[in-house]
């Protein structure tokens, strides 16, 4: 059973991940044959956006049941889990891929292929992914005009899910369709996954892309030259506030402000029902190195102090409408969540 995608590839005995890192001047993957080497993967970003986190997770769940020898299973297991699980805490595919792979092991507790179910269900999920990126991709493209110049945020491509992307699935399905459009990028400090990542994929596409600063993007809304911004997201609350890629919630303001449409694109898998708000979502602090330095050399004064939240928080407000794999969900968000949820 494999699977193999550009961003990462199940070989039946090991998960290789495109090394993020290093793009886009190498093309490297990194081998990953135990869970604690898939979840340094996650954590150090090799493998980053939370559709693609959360599958790497569920393969390195099959990893360490594999590594099993001796006591007991559950609670080795129970270990696995809480060791992918600490790696990023803000993406909640992370957890939804777990839990879902946990259920499962404890259904065939018993069963002497219960290895190769987890297999397969790893696999599931991976194929799931590709499919609800292209239902995604097809709902939105039906917002997206022809000759419109979209802005982006991060990278919400193939490269952050395992294949075709969420934000941009909606740009490639609007291009499969047969519409003209042009891009804006956002650099994306301080990682910088605009003009490494997204840049490189649509490049690769034939997609017409323009990479731009971070603060930037206001004065071209003003001008007119932005018709629609299209985010992925790493965590969506009950109410529709949504965590995104630090920078998000600037470019939300600043779209309500130019009356440009501000669309989240995502998994329902995304979404947790068990946060009523975006005030609960955990964010994630991120190294003062990655603020600090860029490409390897210093740009700040030694010493100095960093704040580096990797997320932020669009309260639903700011948020034109929500588009999943189910259908383009719009205000009133807690009421057509749940809808759409069926919760």
């Amino acid at each position: 059973m494999r699977l193999k995608t550009k961003t990462m590839e199940w070989t039946g005995n090991s998960l290789r991940l495109l090394d993020q890192r290093k793009l886009p001047f190498i093309e490297k993957y990194v081998e990953c044959r135990t869970h604690e080497e898939v979840a340094h993967a996650i954590k150090e970003m090799i493998v980053r956006g939370a559709p693609a986190i959360g599958v790497a997770a569920a393969f390195g769940y099959v990893l360490g049941f594999r590594e099993h020898k001796n006591g007991d299973t559950k609670e080795w297991m129970k270990q696995v889990k809480e060791t992918l699980s600490r790696t990023r805490p803000t993406a909640v595919n992370l957890f939804w891929a777990l839990d879902r792979m946990e259920k499962v092991f404890f259904e065939n507790l018993k069963n002497e292929n219960l290895g190769e179910i987890l297999e397969e269900e790893a696999l599931k999920i991976a194929y799931e992914d590709i499919e609800t990126n292209r239902a995604i991709g097809r709902n939105g493209a039906e917002l997206i005009e022809d000759g419109s110049t979209i802005l982006t945020h991060c990278n919400a491509g193939a490269l952050a899910t395992v294949d075709y992307g969420t934000a941009l699935g909606v740009i490639r399905a609007a291009v499969e369709s047969g519409k003209r459009v042009r891009i804006f990028a956002d650099e994306t400090r301080p990682y910088l996954q605009g003009a490494r990542l997204t840049a490189w994929e649509l490049m690769k596409d034939g997609i017409e892309v323009y990479v731009i600063t971070d603060n930037m993007a206001g004065w071209l809304m003003k001008r007119g030259m932005i018709d629609a911004v299209v985010v992925g997201a790493d965590r969506i609350a009950l109410n529709g506030d949504t965590a995104n890629k630090i920078g998000t919630y600037s470019l939300a303001v600043l779209a309500r402000r130019n009356s440009v449409p501000f669309y989240v694109a995502a998994p329902t898998s995304t979404i947790d029902p068990t946060i009523k708000s975006g005030d609960e979502i955990p964010i994630e602090e991120r190294r003062a190195e990655e603020v600090t330095h860029c490409g390897g050399s210093r740009i700040a004064p030694e010493g100095v102090k960093v704040l580096n939240p990797a997320f932020d928080v669009t309260e639903n407000s700011l948020i034109t409408a929500i588009i999943t794999e189910k259908g383009v969900i719009r205000p009133p968000f807690e009421e057509n969540i749940k809808k759409i949820l069926e919760v």
